[in-house]
């Protein structure tokens, strides 16, 4: 009697096609909360479809995109066993991009990769995002979720996106707009946001031995509840400003820290002085610095110190801006102000000391 013999599959090679298709059936939900009346078709076309007869509105549309991920601030979210939180980072990195330049979000487009398909998680993952694309203001149209197993661990994953926006050609914000006198507004950030996860976990977890359950008491929460705080997202907020009052340009505050992404926005004749005494950073930042003695410099290097975006404002709508901002519940501040570049070779600058 010859021995029966089984071939290859894909499902012994580790990835499991229906759990995907239940995955997918298990987001649809979520994805149907994101539409807008722009979009056509539903989940599960091999593309998502937006009608650009939108667009006729415009006289010079101009379309904006970004794509970025969360960083291994993944690695928090699945040590703690949360997942439906950290597409609200995902939306936030990408979204906030584009709204620096004026441009409102229209649709996005994410990619979730995983050792192994866990429905309900994967399901968790796309409520994240789904409900961060709400805040946002802008579709969810599509995305794609690949196995990997061998490469991935079957509790490991990553997330990542892509998105795209509008603006009108002579609405377009951006260094030309910048004079000096402009005032600089920061805008609090929720916390750590999705930057410096790298630096954060060596000095709070190889170095100062703490653990994800720890309690700490400046804080007021454990630290796991601290390191998987939302990325706060501004699209809204920037959005409703812009309409609002005058603005110059936007600088979403992340990985580099606050002076060299404001930098990016600051025309070479000009420099932002932003002083510190204005704000006191959260007691997150004190906590990174201490337990690693990193010293101020690299902290400002590295995280957001607080801040998560910033706009430049002509000094006569700053009144009107900080008052269109506080009706949305978003803390904000003038910071600093906008010089003559003279003999400095910066774009901004941090001067002064942190508010006690």
């Amino acid at each position: 009697m010859t021995e029966k013999t089984t071939g290859a599959s894909y499902a012994a090679a580790g990835v499991d096609i229906e759990a995907g298709d239940r995955a997918v059936e298990l987001m649809k939900e979520w994805v149907k909360k994101t539409q807008r009346p722009e979009v056509l078709g539903g989940l599960g076309g091999f593309a998502g479809l937006f009608d650009a007869s939108a667009l006729k509105r415009y006289e010079r549309p101009l379309l904006a995109s970004a794509t970025d991920g969360v960083g291994t601030k993944v690695d928090i979210a699945r040590q703690m066993g949360v997942y439906d939180t950290i597409g609200h980072d995902l939306v936030a990195m990408v979204m906030d991009d584009i709204v620096v330049c004026g441009a409102e979000p229209l649709f996005m487009t994410d990619y979730i990769c995983v050792g192994k398909v866990h429905p309900e998680r994967v399901a968790a993952i796309v409520k994240g995002i789904a409900e961060g694309c709400v805040l946002a203001g802008c579709a969810l149209v599509g995305g794609e979720t690949a196995e990997h197993p061998g490469l991935l661990g079957p509790d490991d994953f990553d997330v990542a996106g892509a998105g795209t926006g509008v603006v009108e050609y002579d609405r377009l914000l951006g260094a030309d707009r910048i004079r000096t006198g402009d005032a600089v507004i920061a805008m609090a950030s929720s916390g750590l946001h999705s930057n410096g996860y790298s630096l954060v976990r060596h000095v709070l977890f190889d170095r100062a031995g703490m653990s994800l359950d720890s309690h700490v008491e400046e804080l007021g929460r454990t630290l796991g509840e601290e390191l998987l705080e939302p990325t706060k997202i501004y699209s809204l907020d920037c959005m409703a400003l812009t309409r609002t009052a005058e603005v110059h340009a936007y600088s979403h505050i992340t990985g580099g820290g606050l002076a060299a992404n404001l930098a990016r926005v600051i025309p070479d004749h000009l420099h932002a002085a932003v002083d510190r005494s204005t704000w006191t950073p959260g007691a997150v930042f004190d906590l990174v610095g201490k337990a690693g003695q990193v010293e101020q410099l690299e902290l400002e290097k590295t995280l957001n110190m607080g801040v998560g975006m910033m706009a430049v404002v002509p000094a006569e709508s700053v009144d009107v801006a900080l008052t269109a901002l506080a009706d949305r519940g978003v803390d904000a501040w003038v910071a600093g102000e906008i010089l003559d570049r003279g003999d400095r070779t910066e774009g901004a600058t941090l001067t002064g000391s942190y508010a006690s």
